[in-house]
Parts: C-alpha cells; structure tokens; sequence
C-alpha cells in the first residue's frame, strides 16, 4: 500500500488558502499585475516584481488587511 509522491501529487487537486486568492485578486484589481504569495506561521509575505508597485501596494495594506480579517503581519518583498 506504499504510494509514491508523484502518484499521491497526481491524485488530488490543491486550492490555494483564500489568503492567498484574495490578496491576488485585491493586486490584480488595483495594479493589473499578479503578487506571489507565501504564507507563514506569523506573518503573509506579497512578493511583487518591482519598488513602484511595493510602494504603491504599502499605501493598501490597511485595507487589504481589513478585508483579510486576519492577525497575521503583511510583508512586502521586491522580487521576481
């Protein structure tokens, strides 16, 4: 009864956590360009292509953070 990762990866379809879903579809919305999300055990990082759009999104995060309903720190990162 041993399965082997890629039978296991195969079987199921993810969804991503609605974290993740909303803070994409708040980005895409507001900048047309779309964030990667990582989320961790304190805190959600937004990791977006360059200084501007981190700029630009900073001046959301309260709002963002609103619709979120959550206690966990949102983080900008600047990368691809």
């Amino acid at each position: 009864m041993t399965n082997s990762i890629a039978e296991l990866l195969n079987r199921g379809k993810f969804e991503e956590p609605p974290e993740i879903r909303l803070i994409k579809a708040f980005v895409e919305e507001h900048f047309h360009t779309t964030p990667k999300v990582a989320i961790q055990q304190t805190q959600i990082i937004i990791m977006v292509p360059s200084a501007a759009l981190a700029g630009s999104l900073r001046m959301h995060l309260y709002q963002l953070q609103q619709q979120l309903d959550t206690k966990k720190r949102l983080v900008i990162r600047i990368g691809s």
